[in-house]
C-alpha cells in the first residue's frame, strides 16, 4: 500500500539550491517540519562549485562556510596573451560531497535520497513508489526551466583533478588561462590547487553550441598538462557540465504566471546572466526564503526571481555583444580588456552588484568589437 505523510515544507531536488534552503530551515526555522526530496542517491550531484569572497555578505557566510573545501587566501590570477595579472581576493571551492557530508549530518531524517518525483503542486508531491507527500508549501529547486524561451550562449566544459607525480608549483588559483588555441568560441583552462600534487584542470568554452564533446575536452586536458610539464599519475575526479549564460528571451513564458509552484536556483533564473553562476543567488535566496510566509511561496519567488530578471539586464547587454558582435576566436579580448580593470569592480561584477560608475566604465574606452557589429547585436532583437 502506498504511504502518505504530511510536512509543512516539501524541497523537491538537492542540488545546491535545495540543500542551502533546508540548511536555512533548519538553523533559522528549525519550527518548519521540512523534507528534502532529491531523486539521486546523494546530495549535490558530482559538481564542483567556487566564489570569491566579495560574492557573499558577511553575515551570511555562516550559512556557506561549513561546506567550504578549498580556501586560498593568496587570491587568484589570470592569464592572456599579452599579459598576467593577479588579484587578491581570497577564493573558495565547494566539492559536491562536503555538501552531502555536511547537509544530510544536519538535516539528518529530513532527507528522503532515490526518490523519483512524477508529480507536483503547490501542495503536494507524488513519488514514482506512489507516495503522497502533502505539504503546506512545495518548493522545485531541480533547475531546469523552458531554455527554449531564452536565448542564450553556453558555458560548457570538463574538469579533471590530476594527481601528479611531481608538485605542480602552483600557489594559488588560476581563473582564466587564455594561453590556449581559441576554438569553438572563447576558450580557458580553470586551474585550482587542491595540494601540493593534486590540481584540478578544466578546459572551458563560451560557445554558441551547447553540445559537449567530453572526450575531447579531456584530451584537450592532457595537452595542457603536457606542456606544463606535469607527469599524471591519476585522474581522480572527473566533472563536466553546461552552463546558459542568458542574452535575451521571455521571462514570462519562461515561468508563466499560472504554473503556482514555487521555484528556486536555476529553475527560477536566479543565476548571474554573464557567468551562469549560481551559488551567491542561491544562498541569497535561501536566507530570503526564511522570512517568506508559506502560504504565499509561489507568489513570492517568482516576484524575486522577475525582479532579478530585470536587475540582469546589463548583463544580458554585454552577453548579446559577447555572442553576436564578437568573432568567436576573438571572444578573448573582451576578457583580455576587462580584468585590466579595478579588483573591486571586477568584484561587484561577478557579485552581480555593478554600480552605475562600473557599468560606464566597463563600456567606455577602445571597443574590444567592432561597433557596427555591436550596435547590430544591441538593435536586433530578442526572442
Amino acid at each position: 500500500m502506498a504511504q502518505s505523510f504530511d510536512c509543512d515544507l516539501a524541497i523537491l531536488g538537492g542540488g545546491l539550491a535545495g540543500s542551502l534552503i533546508a540548511l536555512a530551515f533548519a538553523r533559522l526555522r528549525p519550527d518548519i517540519n521540512l523534507l528534502l526530496i532529491e531523486q539521486g542517491g546523494v546530495l549535490g550531484g558530482n559538481h564542483l562549485w567556487s566564489f570569491f569572497d566579495s560574492d557573499i555578505k558577511p553575515a551570511d557566510r555562516w550559512l556557506i562556510d561549513p561546506l567550504v573545501t578549498y580556501r586560498w587566501l593568496q587570491g587568484y590570477e589570470v592569464r592572456f596573451p599579452t599579459y598576467r595579472r593577479t588579484l587578491k581576493p581570497p577564493y573558495n571551492s565547494i566539492a559536491s560531497a562536503q555538501l552531502d557530508a555536511h547537509a544530510r549530518a544536519t538535516l539528518g531524517d529530513r532527507v528522503l535520497l532515490n526518490a523519483e518525483i512524477t508529480e507536483a503542486s503547490p501542495t503536494q508531491v507524488t513519488l514514482s513508489s506512489g507516495t503522497l507527500i502533502r505539504a503546506r508549501a512545495v518548493i522545485d529547486a531541480r533547475g531546469g526551466g523552458d531554455l527554449s524561451t531564452l536565448e542564450c550562449g553556453w558555458q560548457k566544459f570538463v574538469g579533471q583533478a590530476l594527481r601528479l607525480e611531481r608538485p605542480h608549483g602552483l600557489d594559488r588559483p588560476v581563473i582564466m588561462d587564455a594561453r590556449v588555441d581559441q576554438i569553438d568560441g572563447y576558450r580557458f583552462i580553470y586551474l585550482l590547487p587542491f595540494d601540493d600534487h593534486t590540481v584540478f584542470v578544466e578546459d572551458t568554452y563560451y560557445s554558441n553550441s551547447r553540445g559537449l564533446d567530453v572526450p575531447a575536452l579531456a584530451e584537450g586536458i592532457a595537452h595542457y598538462a603536457a606542456g606544463q610539464g606535469w607527469r599524471v599519475e591519476e585522474v581522480v575526479h572527473q566533472e563536466s557540465g553546461v552552463l546558459p549564460v542568458v542574452h535575451g528571451g521571455d521571462f514570462a513564458r519562461f515561468w508563466p504566471e499560472e504554473d503556482r509552484v514555487a521555484r528556486a536556483g536555476v529553475g527560477a533564473a536566479l543565476f548571474h546572466p554573464m557567468t551562469g553562476y549560481s551559488l551567491p543567488d542561491a544562498v541569497a535566496a535561501a536566507l530570503w526564503l526564511t522570512d517568506q510566509p508559506l502560504d504565499s511561496l509561489a507568489t513570492a519567488t517568482r516576484a524575486r526571481a522577475a525582479a532579478h530578471w530585470r536587475a540582469g539586464g546589463y548583463y544580458r547587454m554585454l552577453g548579446k555583444m559577447l555572442f553576436r558582435a564578437a568573432q568567436p576566436d576573438q571572444r578573448w579580448r573582451i576578457f583580455d580588456r576587462f580584468y585590466r580593470l579595478g579588483p573591486n569592480l571586477i568584484g561587484r561584477f561577478y557579485a552581480g552588484q555593478s554600480t552605475a560608475a562600473d557599468r560606464i566604465r566597463i563600456l567606455c574606452g577602445r571597443p574590444p568589437v567592432p561597433i557596427r557589429s555591436a550596435m547590430r547585436a544591441l538593435l536586433s532583437p530578442s526572442a
